[in-house]
Formats: C-alpha cells, sequence, structure tokens
C-alpha cells in the first residue's frame, strides 16, 4: 500500500500532516438509526485533524432535545475539512484540504461507499485524487453526478473530476486558473472559495474570495471537455466573496461575503448564468466595532428564512426573505456559545441548527422557530476537535 503525503495547508488553522486513507473504516450519516426514535439522525463531522489523529466523526443527533452523542471516530487523513454526500446517500465524497499531495503542489480528493445499513459496516476507500491545486476548501457534485466539484484555496483554481460507475473518481479532467487580485490584504491572489452548480444543472457557479468575482460554467461544455469561465457577478472591491446558495426555486441566490461581512441578494438568470444585485446588508449588528469575518450560509428548506455565520462577532444571523423582492429584513444575531462559526447545518425538518466551532472545539444545538425564524439554544453541545463541516442525511 503506497501512502499519499500531503503537507502544510492554508491560513494559520491547517496543519502539516500525512494522508494515508485505504482500508480506513468511516460510517455514513442516515435519517434514523435501526430501532431507535424517528428523530435520531447521525451526522458527520469534518475537522482539520492531521492524519494521525481521528479526522472525522460520527455522532447522533435527538432531534428533540438537541443532544449530540458521539458515536466514533476515524482516522481518515489530513483535514478533511468539506464533505458531500451523493444524493442517494451511497458515496461521501471529502476534500483533504492541504498543499503538498504526493509531492505535487495540491491537495486531495477522496470517494467512499457508503455501508447499506449506516451503523454496520465500514467505508470502503474507493478512491483518492489529487484537487489539482492546493487546499481544496469545497466540493460538490453536479446534477447527474458525473462530477466532482472542487474549489481550491491557494490554487485560486478549480477543477472538476469525473465520477466511475462504482462511485469512485478519475484524475481530473478539466480545470480553471482563476486571475487577479482584490484592494484587501487578504486578496493578493485568487482564492476560490466555492463551487456549485445552479438547480437547473446548466451553469456551476464557483465564488472566488481573493478576485470579488462569481465565476460561471457552462456545464454543457465541461461534459464536452472544457471549462471556459464568464464573469456572472462582481461585488463591491475587497468584499471577499465566500458562499453561495440559491432559493428553493431557482429564481434568487445569497452571497455572503467574509472580508466586509455582507450578505448579497440577488436574482438570477438561469438562461444567461447570471446575477443581478438586489441589495447589500451587513452580517452585523450596526454597533459592533471588532473584527469579524462570514463564513457560511444557508437557506431553511421553505425559503423563508437566511441564516449566516459570523467569526469574531460568534454569531449566527437571521434574515426573513421577503418572497415578493427576495429583500432581507434582519431578525437576529444570536450567539454561537463558541469561537469561530465555521461550518454550520440545519436538520431537513427546518427545526434545529447545529453549527460547528472551529477554535473552541464545540457543535452546538439550537432550536428554530419555523415561524419566525429565531434561534433558541437546546442547552446541549458536544467536544468535537476543530470541527470544521456538518454534514447530516
Amino acid at each position: 500500500m503506497t501512502a499519499i503525503r500531503f503537507s502544510a495547508s492554508r491560513r494559520q488553522f491547517l496543519r502539516t500532516a500525512g494522508l494515508g486513507l485505504a482500508g480506513i473504516p468511516l460510517l455514513s450519516c442516515a435519517a434514523s438509526l435501526p430501532g431507535g426514535s424517528n428523530d435520531e439522525q447521525l451526522l458527520y463531522v469534518g475537522t482539520n485533524a492531521g492524519a494521525d489523529a481521528e479526522s472525522i466523526f460520527l455522532y447522533r443527533l435527538n432531534g428533540t432535545t438537541g443532544a449530540l452523542t458521539r458515536v466514533r471516530g476515524y482516522r481518515a487523513g489530513a483535514n478533511p475539512t468539506y464533505l458531500t454526500l451523493d444524493k442517494k446517500r451511497r458515496y461521501l465524497y471529502a476534500v483533504n484540504e492541504t498543499t503538498e499531495y504526493e509531492g505535487q503542489p495540491s491537495g486531495g480528493i477522496s470517494a467512499f461507499a457508503l455501508p447499506r445499513r449506516p451503523t454496520e459496516g465500514d467505508l470502503t476507500l474507493l478512491s483518492r485524487q489529487a484537487s489539482r491545486g492546493g487546499a481544496p476548501c469545497y466540493i460538490s457534485l453536479d446534477a447527474p453526478e458525473k462530477l466532482v466539484l472542487v474549489a481550491n484555496y491557494v490554487g485560486g483554481n478549480v477543477a472538476a473530476l469525473p465520477v466511475q460507475p462504482n462511485g469512485g473518481i478519475g484524475p481530473a479532467t478539466l480545470f480553471d486558473q482563476h486571475q487577479g487580485k482584490g484592494p484587501h490584504a487578504n486578496q493578493t491572489t485568487p482564492h476560490a472559495h466555492c463551487f456549485l452548480p445552479d438547480p437547473a444543472g446548466r451553469f456551476a457557479f464557483s465564488v472566488d474570495l481573493g478576485t470579488d468575482t462569481v465565476y460561471g460554467y457552462p456545464l454543457a461544455d465541461a461534459r464536452l471537455g472544457q471549462l471556459r469561465p464568464t464573469v456572472a457577478f462582481r461585488t463591491k472591491p475587497g468584499a471577499g466573496p465566500r458562499h453561495l446558495i440559491f432559493t428553493p426555486d431557482g429564481r434568487r441566490a445569497y452571497l455572503i461575503s467574509e472580508l466586509n461581512s455582507t450578505m448579497t441578494a440577488l436574482t438570477y438568470d438561469a438562461t444567461q448564468g447570471t446575477f443581478q444585485e438586489i441589495e447589500v446588508v451587513s452580517t452585523l449588528p450596526a454597533d459592533f466595532t471588532g473584527e469579524s469575518y462570514c463564513a457560511d450560509v444557508h437557506l431553511s428548506p421553505d425559503g423563508r428564512f437566511l441564516y449566516g455565520s459570523n467569526r469574531g462577532h460568534n454569531s449566527i444571523v437571521v434574515f426573513a426573505v421577503d418572497q415578493s423582492s427576495g429583500r432581507l429584513t434582519p431578525v437576529q444575531h444570536e450567539s454561537v456559545l463558541g469561537n469561530w462559526p465555521r461550518n454550520f447545518t440545519l436538520t431537513p425538518n427546518g427545526r434545529m441548527l447545529l453549527v460547528a466551532n472551529q477554535r473552541s472545539n464545540n457543535i452546538v444545538s439550537f432550536r428554530i422557530d419555523k415561524s419566525t425564524g429565531r434561534l433558541t439554544p437546546t442547552g446541549q453541545s458536544a467536544e468535537v476537535p476543530t470541527p470544521m463541516c456538518l454534514v447530516m442525511r
């Protein structure tokens, strides 16, 4: 067996580590546990841990109390900081957010098969490939699940890897290097931070924090073997756009920007693959004067409320979404009861929100008032080393 070697990753939060993945056992997420309550769900937690430590964890969430119970931890390789599942929950795909892969200036991508019964059997490593750029930080699948889409933060580029019939991935066949920079100190080079398809499956969009640009890629071109970018949207210089999310009907989108702590409401032209600004609003309270950086963004399942994470202010901002205009009304800034909220997720029924606090090493659960969108702490939390990504089924 050949070990895969990775080295230092982006920013001060990622460690120098090696990655040896073949034969490492993992478990999957599932809607409920066999013989358990229908309110019990399983949660994957991706972390910033090194190859010699447990780096992916499995937790059980009690959907009534919000309690999180650790099921197992796994030595899953270095820095599996972002995860995604296929629609049928047969496969798990993970980035390995490092800057060296087998001597190349690249991170890694790993594909795993899930066991048929989520609590029985191990997850099987199917394949592993270079991401074609340093510190991959986002991974998704195109609509027909034929391509794995990867954003490389340090590399400032995006790549697409073909999905094999068995769920594994082949070497990256499509690649695009972003160009340019912005006025902020963190924008001296491109920094791709998101790469995901639109709801119609016609375009994929890469959000580049370093160039203040959302790049669009016609997926028809990608399936013909080319990634040809267009400029789909530009933010205000220095905004540092990070993540993008579409409304359930695909007519609008919301873009969270890391460096100026804003949320941009957008209309989406699904024919042209372009966006138009509706408004830009702050994610922070008007009286906040400290340093803060946005991270993640999610909509409630019904699209009525929008949530964003503030690292520094250490809060989740809640907006009500006007269904006719797409405009946002601030509802709440709720403390995450921890430090540096990276990723967060909502349960499929929209009743709870879970936050991964990277620097305080904890995951905290909140109840959601479905009529107002407001968050209330459940009083439950779990200690997890450097939690970075939460994926629930």
